[in-house]
């Protein structure tokens, strides 16, 4: 049972940022240290991915753990409403699937960045995790972990 009323937890959720998110920022310091230069918001593309890197003809999602169900130790669904959440969260997974298939078939290459690879981990864990997706993204040898690997 929720503890709050339901305009006190609208209220609350009405604050989650859907971009600019400190992850996605720390993400994008990251990639253009490195030298890579990128357009945001996905303007025209399925999904609207939040980083898109023309010349490599790559797309970048930074997914947060719970919104996109990802199997860690960050995802936990609520007790309160749960089928609310699995139907939400289950929706959102095939969103995910669907509109990476479709970049695909635009000849667009994805690549998802997770909440847990950068949240709680330590400077050096979050420079490797950018470092390693920028080496993905050179290589053109991205591994498709959209649908929670």
């Amino acid at each position: 049972m929720d503890t709050i009323s339901p305009e006190q937890r609208s209220a609350l959720m009405s604050r989650i940022k859907g971009k600019d998110t400190k992850i996605e920022l720390e993400v994008r310091r990251g990639l253009h240290a490195l030298g890579f230069r990128y357009r945001l918001g996905g303007a025209g593309l399925p999904g609207r991915p939040d980083i898109v890197l023309p010349k490599y003809r790559t797309v970048v999602f930074v997914h947060g753990c719970f919104w996109h169900g990802h199997d860690c130790h960050l995802f936990r669904l609520p007790k309160t409403r749960s089928d609310f959440w699995k139907a939400k969260i289950e929706a959102n997974r095939e969103r995910d699937a669907r509109v990476a298939k479709r970049l695909e078939s635009l000849g667009w290459m994805t690549e998802t960045l997770w909440e847990c690879e950068l949240r709680g981990a330590s400077s050096q864990e979050r420079i490797n995790a950018i470092a390693n997706l920028a080496q993905r993204i050179r290589s053109g040898e991205l591994d498709d972990r959209t649908n929670g690997a």
